[in-house]
């Protein structure tokens, strides 16, 4: 079998979609055997669509919710407390490192990061001590420029046009 290298991919931009595509790779990872951690900031949703989805279906798919706030449809994220923020980063880093999963996701991780809520150092220094198979997806709008130095994909989502603007509101199972 080929020895794998494990990539860092970034979504970012401001239209809809960034965590749906890190969901569509982590679906397609695990149809090839693969391990997938996900941890989400700012985000508590037990209920959404995707989570639910997980828990029946996904059984080796782990998942760790670092928040307590839903994003707004502007892409706003109240503060979160930093201990939360902390916890949440420290809990995937160690799934990382540990090599237990090929791939891990960080959901809205750089809007973390933009806010100044977490180091971007730390992060850097994770992505460079990570084993080599492991594939990393850091998701979430206004990516820092280090981020996007440090990753071999950046893939840029823009809104072009969006039912929130014409007064349409979220909706179950394609929001959350």
């Amino acid at each position: 079998m080929r020895k794998r290298k494990g990539l860092v991919l970034v979504y970012t931009g401001n239209g809809k979609g960034k965590t749906t595509a890190a969901l569509g790779l982590a679906l397609r990872a695990m149809g090839h055997g693969r391990r997938v951690f996900m941890l989400q900031f700012k985000k508590s949703e037990p209920g959404s669509g995707e989570i639910r989805a997980i828990e029946k279906y996904l059984p080796d798919f782990k998942v760790v919710q670092a928040g307590k706030r839903k994003m707004s449809p502007e892409g706003f994220l109240p503060e979160e407390r930093q201990d939360v923020i902390l916890e949440g980063f420290n809990r995937g880093k160690e799934a990382l490192l540990s090599g237990e999963y090929d791939l891990v996701i960080f959901d809205e991780i750089n809007i973390v990061l933009a806010r100044g809520q977490l180091d971007i150092q730390n992060v850097i220094e994770m992505l460079k001590q990570r084993p080599e198979h492991v594939d990393v997806v850091l998701t979430g709008r206004n990516a820092p420029e280090k981020i996007i130095e440090a990753a071999d994909l950046v893939s840029e989502v823009q809104e072009v046009k969006h039912y929130y603007r014409s007064g349409v509101k979220a909706q179950e199972g394609l929001e959350f």
